[in-house]
């Protein structure tokens, strides 16, 4: 097969119009129910677990599922925010399920998990934003799996140091806020989240010494120059790791694919990153914030 090397669509008129642009080979994934996948989907669905996994309809959930991994999402399954990248449903939230943090903590421990990912819808509606249901969340998991590394990744709490403060004093070993994608777009692609806010998010979780993490999509529209001045706004804050992956468009309701970028075209951020000062980069076009996330902390 002919390598594909473009990076993005070029042309005036194929950036003012909806392009459908078929999805290559390399994200072409099935998802097959194995044992592991199975024993997975009863521990969530036994303790009404919400998660990414299904509901972000990731493409590594068999992979994950199957190794006996998930990243569980706590707050609800209801977001105050509607992105246009998400598929996370959004609307008015339920009330907060106290059970929640116990039934997260006790599945991690049926799952023998050593390194644990916990993320949340955001929770604009609560005074709080959701910061102390995040702190006792971390507090069971410790308490219950001592020998489990917690990564934990936070909305931006509105940047709201006090609220950033509260859940790095609960002490999550990686904390990660992702930035999604580049400034310009950050307008167009978030519908509350900005761009200065959330490197300011990151700015305080290193400032705490937690190690911090974040990651973003391509094939927005983005161009190289831009994921650069991306990557330097990120380390100039202190944050130590980052992900890439290929975004792509959860229904048609939402921001359309501009460019799959090559398997290749990865690797290459993921050596400038490296060099430019991250720790550690996963880089390629089925990477997702928490994917092989036990791995990239142990590495």
């Amino acid at each position: 097969m002919e390598k594909r090397i473009t990076y993005k669509i070029d042309t005036e008129e194929e950036k003012t119009r909806e392009v459908h642009v078929r999805k290559p080979d390399w994200l072409k994934v099935k998802l097959g129910e194995t044992a592991g996948f199975t024993k997975t989907q009863k521990i969530v669905q036994n303790h009404s677990l919400h998660t990414i996994c299904s509901s972000g309809r990731c493409p590594n959930m068999g992979e994950c599922w199957d190794r006996g991994t998930a990243t569980f999402m706590i707050g609800g399954d209801i977001c105050t925010r509607s992105c246009k990248f998400c598929n996370t449903k959004t609307g008015k939230p339920m009330p907060l399920d106290m059970r929640e943090p116990e039934n997260v903590a006790n599945s991690i421990r049926l799952m023998d998990l050593k390194h644990a990912v916990v993320t949340s819808v955001d929770r604009d509606d609560l005074p709080d934003l959701g910061a102390e249901h995040w702190v006792k969340t971390i507090e069971a998991i410790r308490e219950k799996n001592p020998l489990t590394t917690i990564e934990v990744l936070v909305p931006d709490f509105q940047g709201k140091e006090v609220l950033i403060d509260m859940v790095c004093a609960a002490k999550p070993d990686v904390m990660a806020h992702n930035m999604e994608t580049i400034r310009r777009l950050t307008p167009e692609i978030r519908s509350a989240a900005k761009y200065d806010v959330s490197l300011r998010t990151i700015g305080r979780i290193a400032e705490n010494n937690i190690f911090s993490k974040s990651g973003i999509m391509l094939g927005l529209g983005e161009t190289k120059e831009e994921v650069f001045e991306l990557m330097n706004d990120l380390l100039s804050v202190g944050c130590k790791s980052l992900t890439i992956g290929q975004y792509l468009q959860p229904t048609r309701k939402h921001f359309p694919v501009k460019d799959y970028i090559h398997p290749d075209i990865f690797e290459d951020f993921k050596n400038i990153a490296l060099s430019k000062g991250f720790k550690t980069v996963v880089s390629g076009p089925l990477v997702r914030s928490s994917y092989h996330a036990d791995i990239s902390f142990s590495s």
